[in-house]
Formats: structure tokens, C-alpha cells, sequence
């Protein structure tokens, strides 16, 4: 096996890589002309906007994590007043202080480089055309791309360096979950508040486009995208890519320490191969002769995956690494690229579901909604039975290593899990890509930049919400698979506490274990409606706001020169609806996991991980892909299908897209991470829940 501290160095020479990538993407972008005054005077409203809100949301997130830092340190990974050193405490809480700064970083720099992307695309679609629009957008989103992975792979490295502690790296990741938890609540409530508030006041009330500057919520709307897709999104993969080391890490100590093997450095091999790997496929990216958006998009995954494939085969043979957990790795990443598929099937305006929802349409708002909601359900079987074929073929590929011992078996899952996050980068770089499109289409509108420029800008619109899907649910698939490899980590967490193996998996006859598994079932479910309850609470306010202006505000309905909207107004009742809104739904998810514990003990848990793991995964999946269904159903109509805009079918689709709106962009992407935080919070747990419990 490799020598862990090689591929230490490897790690953080790719994370270099990676960076300086991104600083040559990113001046790439900026280079790119910029002559219209209009479209740099509204971008300055959205970058203004945009930062303003993340400002306002950091301030209060680092009132939470502080009062969190000051109970870890209490509390974990044992009472400060029962550890024989206070250090233990103290790793713990810089390791989680360290997992939100880092994660912090992410959503900023996804910030900084969307809002200028969004305005060099705008223009690109007007003077340069679809292939220069399609690559200002991708490496715009590639950018966040490079930086984020390479900040995920740097921040384990280091933490693994200096402490070689797996607590440590649970800490890290606890600390990169909830900021990414608390950031994606915040900005999808954010960023849907603005979009359902414009969509029913603009479209179907007063008929007027979608980005038509008279709507006082479009600025908002378009802030929106930035704070909820691209920071939201870019702290969210960030956590899901540090919680699959993590629990891969935590799996590879325990069972080097019985193997005497070291597993761990090929868990940051594989890691620093997928780096790479998103480099060279970022490079590869271009647009096919068709001028296809969505091939360029899909195609560029493909790359990356073969690659990664090759490089990680090539070093198993080198360094004469262990060829089943490679297997295990290899399942997890094709696994990935099948759910992609899946999505893309149920989410693409090219296939039936959508272009069946858009007919349904025609009937009118109830019929959109009802053909959206079964295909959303029947979207998920295939995601759920590939995350549990995965997690079973991996399993029992690696449950040789050590027979008897399923330690081995559940680093297997963590590893597939890895496999699946291998390529994030390059998901990262795609799924960035759909908000800097969605922008840079609102400017060319607001901008009056000509039919031919919205068209193109329209075209790339559609790539980006099919391709959100798409890597949406690669994300919550990898999370399924990583939570699944928590729960291994819990089990060690407690077998390493007790200092005997007592928890070797769980028992559902168990009245104990189905206990939790019932309350863990609940939590997504309680968790997605109180989220969405905020956007509703929030779009309400906004409506009557939009309401007033036009009301109140002499000629702006009819669009006269010189009128503007109050822009601001709307942005504000954004920002402090989803500040208030974001705290209590992740906090009741904590404090849910606490009581279970606290309850009925380490067994209860493990019930209760399972149910959460299970029902968590069902519902984001069925909401994120229903949601981007019924946003390209309405934007395959308003190409001028089934009726085209203005119609009766436009109507019901705008009524479609407004109910999927918060169920893809709010509740349905935060569920994954809401799963890892009290996965983290019951690893870290483990050791307080085993000493204190009622049954």
C-alpha cells in the first residue's frame, strides 16, 4: 500500500492546482468585453444585492456557530470536566471552525465570480453568439468549480495532517454541513420568495415577461439565483465532498488499525485522481458541432468520468493498492452517471415527462400539477434502487477484506461514495452554470438586447435547469451513499467509546431501534415544510409589495421612461424573511437527533439514521426532479409549444413551476445535507448518548 504522507503532499499539490485553475478561469471570464451600460448598471444591482444578503446571512450564521463552537468545546467528543485533556476538546472545536470558514469561502466565491459571469454571457450571446455565451457561463461556474473541490480536498488534508485524529475530520465536516445546511435554507427561501412572488404577479396576473424590469421583484429574482444556486449550492457540494472523505477516513483508521494497512491513503489518492480529473475535463469543455448546450454539459461529465476512471485504475496497479475497494469506488461513480441519466430523462424538454406535463397543461393548473407529482415519484425508483444496489455491490466487495468484520463491508459504502463525489468539480462546475445562464438571460431582457440574444440565452436557460436536475441528483445520491457510511462511522464512533464492539448493526423488531426509525422517518418531511412554509409566509408579503408599487407608482405599469421600480423594497423583504426563516428548521433537525439519543441511547440512533437516510432521500428526490420538471414544462410552452405564451396551458405551466419551484430550489437540496448534519451530530454524539439515556 502507498505511503499515506506522499499522498498527503499529492492532495495539496492538486488543491494548488486546482486553485491556480481557477484564478486563470476567473480572469479569463473577467477579460471578456463589457460595453453595454445598461447591463453593467442592472448586474451592479444584482452584485450588490447578492452581497449584501450573504453578508446579513454570515453575520447571523456566525452568532450560531459560535454558541455551537463554545458547546462542542463543552461537551465533545467528552465533558470538559470528565477528559483527561482538554486538547481533545479543543482539536475538535478548531476542526469546526475551520469546516464553516471553509465553507463559508465556497459560497463567496461563487458570489464574486456569478456576478460578473452572468454579465459577460449576456453580452457574448449578443455580439458573439450561442458557443462563446455557452463558455462564458461554464467557466464562469467551473471557477466555483476548481475553487470549492479544491478547498474540500485541501481543508481534509490538513486537518488529517496535523491531527490524524478521526473525531477531528468528523468535526471538519460538522462544521462545513451546518453552515452549508443553514446557507442553502437561507438562500432557497431567498431565492424563491422573488421567483414565485415575479412568476405570479408578472406572468399570470399582468401578463408581462418573465425578467421585464417594471416587475419591482426581478432584481431579487435574479439576486436570488446567486445566493440560493450558487453559494447555497457551492456550500452544499462543498459539505457533501468533505462528509464522503470524512466517513470514508473514519472507516479507512478503524480498519487499518485491525488490518495494519493503511487505507487512508488511497481515500486521498482517489480524491486528488477526481480533482484532477474535473481539471482536465474543465479544459476538454467545448461545444459540439450541433451547438447543443445540454450535450456540451453532459458530454464534459462523461469526459471527466473516463478519466477518472483511467487515472485511478493506473494508480491501483502502481501502488498496488486493493483492486475491490477500487471496484467499490468504480460502482459508485458509474451509479452516479445512471442516476444522471434518469434525471435527465424525467427533466429534459427533449423527453416525454415533460413534454406530457406541458400538454396536460392545456386542461389547466390542476392537471399540471397532478401529472408532475406522479412523475416525480416515479423518478425516484431508479435513483433509490441505484443507491441501493450501490451500497450492497460495494459492500460485499469489500467485506472480504476482513470477513466478519463489517467495518470492511461499510468502508466499501464509503468509498462507493466517494467514487460517486470523485467528479464534483465538474458537477460543481455544471451546476453553477444553470444560475449564471438564468442570469444573463434576465439581463439580455432587461437589457433590450434583441430577440436573437434571448433566444440564445433561453436556449442555455433550458440546458442549465435540465442539467440542475441532473447533478442535483447526483448530489443527493452521493449523500445517501455517504450517510449510509456515517452510520458505519457511528457504529465505530460508539464501539471506540465503549472500548468493546457492542453495536454490530440494528435490529428493527427492536422496539428501541423502530422508535427512532419512526422519528427519523419524520424529520425530512417536518424539515421540507417548515422551509417551504417560508417561502410561502415570505411570497406573500412580497406579492402585496409588488401589488402596492404598481398600484401606487404612477406609470410604471405601462412602462414609462424614467419609472422605476422600488427594487430595493423587494430585496429587503427577501433577505429578512429568509434570515428569520432559516435558524429554526435545521436547529428542530438537531435538536430532534438529541432527544432520540438522549431517549432511547445508541440503538435508538441507529434507528433513527436509518429512517431519516430512507425518507430523506425519497422526498429530495422526488421534489428536486418534479420541481425541475415542471420548470422546463413551462419553458418548452413558452418556446411556443402547446399554445406558446400567454396561453391558458402558459398559465397552469407558470402555476406548475411555482409549486416546484420551492420543492427544487428550497427544501428538496437541503434535505441531503439536513441528513448528513444529524448523521455528524450523532457520530459526534456517540460517546454522551452511550452514558445517557433514559432506556
Amino acid at each position: 500500500m502507498g505511503n499515506l504522507n506522499l499522498f498527503l503532499f499529492i492532495s495539496v499539490l492538486v488543491s494548488i492546482l486546482a486553485f491556480a485553475f481557477a484564478v486563470w478561469l476567473y480572469r479569463w471570464v473577467v477579460a471578456l468585453p463589457a460595453t453595454n451600460k445598461r447591463v453593467e448598471e442592472i448586474g451592479g444591482y444584482i452584485r450588490k444585492g447578492a452581497n449584501t444578503f450573504l453578508r446579513k446571512e454570515y453575520t447571523v450564521l456566525v452568532k450560531f456557530c459560535g454558541v455551537a463552537a463554545l458547546l462542542i468545546f463543552l461537551f465533545l467528543p467528552a465533558p470538559i470536566w470528565q477528559t483527561a485533556s482538554i486538547l481533545d476538546n479543543l482539536v475538535i472545536v478548531i476542526a469546526y471552525i475551520g469546516g464553516t470558514v471553509f465553507s463559508a469561502i465556497a459560497g463567496k466565491i461563487g458570489i464574486q465570480v456569478a456576478t460578473i459571469a452572468n454579465m459577460k454571457t449576456a453580452e457574448s450571446a449578443e455580439k458573439g453568439g450561442l458557443k462563446p455565451a455557452f463558455l462564458a457561463a461554464f467557466r464562469g461556474g467551473a471557477v466555483m468549480g476548481m475553487a470549492v473541490v479544491g478547498s474540500s480536498l485541501l481543508g481534509v488534508t490538513l486537518v488529517m495532517f496535523l491531527t490524524g485524529d478521526s473525531t477531528a475530520l468528523l468535526g471538519f465536516s460538522f462544521g462545513a454541513s451546518s453552515l452549508a445546511l443553514f446557507a442553502k435554507a437561507g438562500g432557497g427561501i431567498f431565492t424563491k420568495t422573488a421567483d414565485i412572488s415575479a412568476d405570479l404577479v408578472g406572468k399570470v396576473e399582468l401578463g408581462i415577461p418573465e425578467d421585464d424590469p417594471r416587475n419591482p421583484a426581478v432584481i431579487a429574482d435574479n439576486v436570488g439565483d446567486n445566493v440560493g444556486d450558487v453559494a447555497g449550492m457551492g456550500a452544499d457540494l462543498f459539505d457533501s465532498n468533505v462528509a464522503s472523505m470524512a466517513s470514508a477516513l473514519v472507516m479507512a483508521i478503524a480498519l487499518g488499525k485491525k488490518m495494519n494497512v493503511d487505507y487512508a491513503a488511497m481515500v486521498f489518492c482517489y480524491a486528488a485522481m477526481g480533482l484532477l480529473s474535473s481539471i482536465l475535463g474543465v479544459m476538454a469543455a467545448r461545444m459540439g458541432k450541433k451547438g447543443d448546450p445540454t450535450m456540451a454539459l453532459n458530454m464534459s461529465t462523461y469526459i471527466t468520468t473516463g478519466i477518472f476512471t483511467a487515472l485511478t485504475a493506473g494508480a491501483t496497479l502502481i501502488f498496488q493498492f486493493d483492486w475491490r475497494i477500487w471496484g467499490a469506488t468504480a460502482v459508485g461513480l458509474f451509479v452516479g452517471v445512471i442516476i444522471g441519466i434518469s434525471s435527465d430523462y424525467f427533466t429534459n424538454d427533449d423527453k416525454k415527462p415533460v413534454r406530457y406535463v406541458a400538454k396536460a397543461s392545456e386542461s389547466g393548473p390542476a392537471f399540471t400539477i397532478l401529472s408532475g407529482v406522479s412523475y416525480g415519484f416515479l423518478s425516484v425508483i431508479p435513483a433509490m434502487v441505484g443507491i441501493g444496489v450501490a451500497a450492497l455491490v460495494s459492500y460485499n466487495l469489500c467485506a472480504s477484506i476482513a470477513p466478519g468484520d463489517p467495518t470492511a463491508g461499510m468502508f466499501g459504502i464509503s468509498m462507493a461514495a466517494v467514487g460517486m463525489l470523485s467528479i464534483v468539480g465538474m458537477i460543481i462546475s455544471n451546476d453553477a452554470y444553470g444560475p449564471i445562464a438564468d442570469n444573463a438571460r434576465g439581463l439580455v431582457e432587461m437589457g433590450n438586447m434583441g430577440e436573437q440574444a434571448l433566444e440564445i440565452t433561453d436556449s442555455l436557460d433550458s440546458a442549465g435547469n435540465t442539467v440542475k436536475a441532473v447533478t442535483k441528483g447526483f448530489a443527493i445520491a452521493a449523500a445517501g451513499l455517504t450517510i449510509i457510511s456515517l452510520l458505519g462511522a457511528f457504529m465505530s464512533e460508539v464501539n471506540e467509546a465503549a472500548g468493546e464492539i457492542i453495536l454490530t448493526g440494528f435490529d428493527i423488531v427492536n422496539p428501541t431501534v423502530f422508535f427512532g426509525m419512526l422519528v427519523g422517518a419524520a424529520v425530512p418531511a417536518i424539515f421540507s415544510a417548515m422551509l417551504m412554509l417560508g417561502v410561502d409566509r415570505n411570497a406573500q408579503r412580497m406579492v402585496e409589495e409588488i401589488h402596492r408599487q404598481f398600484r401606487e407608482i404612477k406609470g410604471l405599469k405601462e412602462g414609462k421612461k424614467g419609472v422605476i421600480p422600488e427594487y430595493d423594497k423587494c430585496i429587503d423583504i427577501a433577505t429578512d424573511g429568509a434570515l428569520k426563516e432559516l435558524i429554526p428548521a435545521g436547529l428542530v433537525s438537531i435538536l430532534i437527533t438529541m432527544a432520540v439519543g438522549f431517549i432511547g441511547g445508541v440503538e435508538a440512533v441507529g434507528g433513527y439514521l436509518a429512517g431519516n437516510i430512507v425518507s430523506g432521500l425519497l422526498l429530495a428526490l422526488f421534489m428536486s426532479n418534479s420541481g425541475g420538471l415542471w420548470d422546463n414544462a413551462k419553458k418548452y410552452v413558452e418556446a411556443g409549444n402547446n399554445g406558446g405564451k400567454g396561453s391558458e396551458a402558459h398559465k397552469a405551466a407558470v402555476v406548475g413551476d411555482t409549486v416546484g419551484d420551492p420543492f427544487k430550489d428550497t427544501a428538496g437540496p437541503s434535505i441531503n445535507t439536513q441528513i448528513t448534519v444529524v448523521s455528524l451530530v450523532a457520530s459526534l454524539m456517540s460517546s454522551l448518548f452511550l452514558a445517557f439515556s433514559l432506556f
